[in-house]
C-alpha cells in the first residue's frame, strides 16, 4: 500500500513522511542501542531521553505545520491528506514508546516480562475505538462526522443532498476540500455558501474576523458623488443629493450620538440601477426634468446616500457593461462555485428590470448570489407570486414575480404588505431657513387642493368634487394640455417646484389625492399636512397592472400607509360616493388646528437607522435568520376568513414573516395553547393553521411560502406578530 500512495505525495509531502519514517526506525535503533547498554545506563535518564527526543519531534512538527488550518477537509492545499496520515503513525509511535519505556522498565528491573501482555502503560488508541488505520485511510475512509442540530437551518438538508449528488459537476467544489464525504459537504455549505451552521470545531479564518480597517466609519462628506455627477443618467439625482446634503450630514451625526454606530463591519455593496440602463428602454433618466415618474429615482437617490453615509464602500452600475465588468472580477471564472479569496460583493441592491439583467449576465452562477440581493419594489411582490411553481399553479401571469427569493429581500416604497421589507425614502423638506422663518406667517385659507396631475384622473368624480367647493375653493395641479374632466371652477396651477407646492400646502387646509399616490413622494408629505383625505374605494391605477400584489385587492384606501400608521386628524379615510361623510369630515376639519406632521421614518435620520438595521441584522445566506429577536413575537390565532396582517393590525402590531419558522412544528404551537392530535403538511400559503375542534394542525412544507397574506376558508391562521416603534414600523421596539 505504501508505494502507491508515496507516489501520491508532492515532494514537500514526501518529505514529511520520510522524516516520520526515519523517526520510527531512530526509534527501533534507539531499542537496540538501550538493550546493549542496560547494565551501563541509569533507566531514568534514558526514559528522559525518549520523552525529551519525543517532546521535540512534536514540537518541530507542529511548528512546521502552525499555519496549516486545523481539522478535515480543509482543502486540497492544506496537505490534510498527509496529516491524517502522520496522525495514523504518530499514534503508533506512542504504542511503541510505551511499550520501549515499559521494556526499559523490566530489563533494569529483571523481569523480563513478555511486552504483549504488559498493562502498566496506556496506549493512546486506547482511548479512541474508532480509530482509522493506515490501510483504511488509504483506501478512502473518513473520520466520523458528528453534525450539529441544523435548527434555524431549513434549507441545509436540502442542500446537502445536492451535494451528495452533484459534488462531482464542478472541479470547483474540490478545489474547496469537498472530497465526497458527509464532513466536507458540511464544511462547504457552512463556509463557503453559509447554508448550514458551522461545526463547532471549526475555528474561524483569518479574513472572517472584523479589524479596524475592515469597519464602517460614518462619513460626512459626498466625495463619492463626483463621479456621479459626470453622467447624464445621475443628474437628477444628483441634483436631489446636492439639495438634501446638508440635513443628510446633520442626521448622520445626531444618529451617531443617539446610537452606537461602531464596531459595524464595512461591506462591499453593488448597487445597479436596471431601471436606467439604456437597455431596459424605460428613459426615465431623460423624462425625469418633464413630469416623468420620480419616485423611484427619489428612493435610490436616499438609498445611495444612506450606503455611503453609513461608511459602506459603494459601486454604481447603471449599465449592462458596468454589470458585467463588476460580476466578471467577483466570479473569476464561469465555475458554477463562488470566488475564493477576498469578496467584491458582499450585498447587492438591485431592480427588478436590473434583476432579471443579472441573472442573464450570470447564467447559472446566479444562484450563488441570491441570499446577497436585496430588490428595490415599488409595489412589493407577495410569497404566492415569488414563488414561481406555487405562481404557476394559481395561473399568475405577472411578469414581475417568480423569483424564487426570500420574500423580504424584496424593499418596497411603503410597507404595503410586511411579507416584504420597508425600505422607504426621505421626504424633502423644499422651504430653505428664509422660508421656514416666515412660514408661520402663512395663514390657512379656506381652500381645498387636489392632486390629480393627470386629466382623466377627474373623471366621474363632480359629484364629489362639487361637495367640496360648497365648503372651499378647489385647487389643482393638473399638467398638459387637456383638463376636460376638470370642473371650470377649479384653479389649476399646472406642474409646481417643491417650494412652491409646500408654500400652496401651507394655506391650504383641506388637500385630496386623485389618481394613485400610494408609490410617489408627494403623497407622504402631503399626506402627513392637515386634512387629507384618501379615496374609499380606492381608484385602481393603471400603474398597478400585472404587479405581483393580489392580496392587496381589494385596498382599504388610496393610501394604507396614511390611513393605517397615520389616521386622523391627519388623515380622514371617506367614501367619496357618500356626500354626507364627505361633509362630516370637511366640517371637522375645518374646526380644528392640526398641525403638520411627518413620521421620523420618512426622515433622513428615519432612513440612516432603519436601513443600517437591516445592513446589520437582516442575514439571507446563512439560512437563519433571527432577526427581529424572539422576544418581540406575539402570537395571535386569526378566525377563519381572516389574515395574518389583518388580525396583527387590528392589535396594533405587525406580522412579521421571519417568526413563522418558529410557530411550524407541534412542540412550537403547544406553548401557545394549540393542541395538535393529528398533524399534516401543506405547500400554500395560508399555514400554519389550527383546527380547534379537530385539534389538527396544518404545517408549511415549503419555506418560501410563508406569508401574512391569505386568510384560510375554515382554519385558524397562527399569525406571528410583533411591536414596532411609533413612526418606524419597520423595526420591532427592541430591534436596535
Amino acid at each position: 500500500m505504501a508505494t502507491p500512495f508515496l507516489w501520491k505525495l508532492s515532494s514537500q509531502k514526501l518529505g514529511f513522511f520520510l522524516v516520520s519514517f526515519g523517526f520510527i526506525w531512530g526509534m527501533m535503533l534507539l531499542h537496540f542501542t538501550i538493550q546493549q547498554r542496560a547494565s551501563h545506563e541509569n533507566s531514568a535518564v534514558l526514559k528522559q531521553q525518549i520523552l525529551d527526543l519525543s517532546k521535540r519531534y512534536i514540537k518541530a512538527l507542529a511548528e512546521e505545520n502552525q499555519s496549516v488550518m486545523d481539522g478535515p477537509y480543509v482543502g486540497t492545499m492544506t496537505a490534510y491528506d498527509l496529516k491524517k496520515t502522520l496522525a495514523v503513525l504518530l499514534d503508533n509511535i506512542m504504542l511503541r514508546l510505551g511499550k520501549l519505556e515499559a521494556k526499559v522498565e523490566n530489563i533494569y528491573n529483571g523481569t523480563g516480562a513478555n511486552m504483549s501482555s504488559s498493562t502498566s502503560t496506556a496506549t493512546p488508541s486506547a482511548t479512541n475505538a474508532e480509530k482509522v488505520n493506515v490501510a483504511d485511510l488509504l483506501n478512502g475512509a473518513q473520520e466520523k462526522c458528528d453534525l450539529p442540530s441544523l435548527e434555524g437551518f431549513p434549507h441545509c438538508e436540502g442542500k446537502m443532498k445536492w451535494m451528495k449528488e452533484m459534488w462531482r459537476s464542478d472541479s470547483c467544489y474540490s478545489n474547496y476540500g469537498v472530497d465526497g464525504s458527509t464532513c466536507s459537504f458540511f464544511i462547504y455549505l457552512s463556509e463557503v455558501e453559509n447554508w448550514c451552521p458551522r461545526l463547532p470545531w471549526r475555528t474561524k479564518t483569518p479574513n472572517e474576523e472584523v479589524d479596524k480597517r475592515g469597519q464602517a466609519e460614518i462619513r460626512s462628506g459626498f466625495r463619492l458623488y463626483r463621479v456621479m455627477s459626470q453622467r447624464e443618467e445621475f443628474r437628477w439625482m444628483m441634483l436631489r443629493i446636492k439639495r438634501m446634503a446638508e440635513p443628510w450630514v446633520s442626521a448622520i451625526r445626531s444618529l451617531a450620538v443617539k446610537q452606537n454606530l461602531t464596531r459595524r463591519r464595512r461591506k462591499k455593496i453593488l448597487v445597479h440601477l436596471g431601471l436606467l440602463t439604456k437597455e431596459s428602454g424605460f428613459k426615465i433618466a431623460e423624462n425625469a426634468f418633464s413630469g416623468g415618474p420620480l419616485g423611484e429615482l427619489v428612493q435610490w437617490s436616499d438609498l445611495i446616500t444612506t450606503l455611503y453615509l453609513l461608511g459602506h464602500d459603494v459601486r454604481i452600475s447603471a449599465s449592462i457593461a458596468e454589470l458585467k465588468e463588476i460580476m466578471r472580477r467577483v466570479m473569476g471564472n464561469k465555475s458554477s462555485c463562488p470566488t475564493q479569496g477576498d469578496k467584491v460583493v458582499e450585498l447587492i441592491y438591485i431592480d427588478i428590470v436590473g434583476l432579471t439583467q443579472f441573472k442573464k449576465t450570470l447564467g447559472p452562477s446566479w444562484v450563488h448570489y441570491q441570499c446577497m440581493l436585496r430588490v428595490l419594489d415599488s409595489f412589493g411582490t407577495e410569497p404566492e407570486f415569488n414563488h414561481a411553481h406555487y405562481a404557476q399553479s394559481k395561473g399568475h401571469k405577472t411578469p414581475w414575480g417568480k423569483w424564487n427569493l426570500n420574500p423580504q429581500q424584496f424593499n418596497t416604497m411603503f410597507p404595503h404588505t410586511p411579507d416584504n421589507s420597508f425600505l422607504g425614502f426621505v421626504v424633502e423638506q423644499h422651504l430653505n431657513a428664509s422660508d421656514i422663518k416666515h412660514i408661520d406667517d402663512i395663514k390657512r385659507q379656506n381652500q381645498s387642493l387636489v392632486y390629480g396631475k393627470v386629466d382623466n384622473f377627474w373623471k366621474d368624480k363632480k359629484k364629489y368634487l362639487d361637495t367640496i367647493h360648497n365648503y372651499m375653493e378647489v385647487h389643482g395641479t393638473v399638467h398638459g394640455t387637456s383638463t376636460v374632466h376638470v370642473p371650470s371652477y377649479v384653479r389649476n396651477h399646472g406642474i409646481l417646484s417643491g417650494r412652491d407646492l409646500q408654500f400652496l400646502l401651507r394655506e391650504t387646509k383641506w388637500r385630496r389625492s386623485r389618481g394613485f399616490p400610494a408609490r410617489e413622494e408627494q403623497p407622504i408629505y402631503l399626506g402627513c399636512t392637515p386634512g387629507t383625505s384618501c379615496e374609499n374605494p380606492p381608484k385602481r391605477s393603471r400603474v398597478f397592472r400585472g404587479a405581483p400584489i393580489l392580496q392587496m385587492f381589494p385596498l382599504t384606501s388610496q393610501h394604507p400607509y396614511a390611513e393605517v400608521y397615520i389616521g386622523q386628524p391627519h388623515v380622514w379615510t371617506v367614501d367619496i360616493e357618500d356626500s354626507a361623510e364627505v361633509e362630516k369630515a370637511i366640517r371637522s376639519i375645518l374646526s380644528h388646528k392640526i398641525e403638520p406632521y411627518l413620521p421620523y421614518e420618512f426622515t433622513c435620520e428615519g432612513m440612516l437607522q432603519r436601513v443600517n438595521a437591516f445592513i446589520e441584522n437582516q442575514d439571507f445566506c446563512h439560512g437563519q435568520v433571527m432577526w427581529p429577536p424572539l422576544s418581540a413575537l406575539k402570537v395571535r390565532l386569526a378566525e377563519p376568513g381572516h389574515s395574518c396582517k389583518q388580525v396583527c393590525q387590528e392589535e396594533q402590531l405587525i406580522c412579521e414573516p421571519s417568526f413563522f419558522q418558529h410557530l411550524n412544528k407541534d412542540k412550537d404551537l403547544a406553548s401557545f395553547g394549540a393542541d395538535c392530535q393529528t398533524v399534516e403538511s401543506s405547500a400554500d400559503t395560508v399555514v400554519p393553521a389550527y383546527s380547534p375542534s379537530r385539534q389538527h394542525c396544518v404545517f408549511q412544507s415549503d419555506l418560501l411560502l410563508f406569508s401574512c397574506a391569505g386568510a384560510h376558508p375554515t382554519l385558524q391562521r397562527v399569525c406571528p406578530c410583533r411591536d414596532y416603534m411609533k413612526g418606524q414600523v419597520a423595526l420591532c421596539k427592541d430591534c436596535l
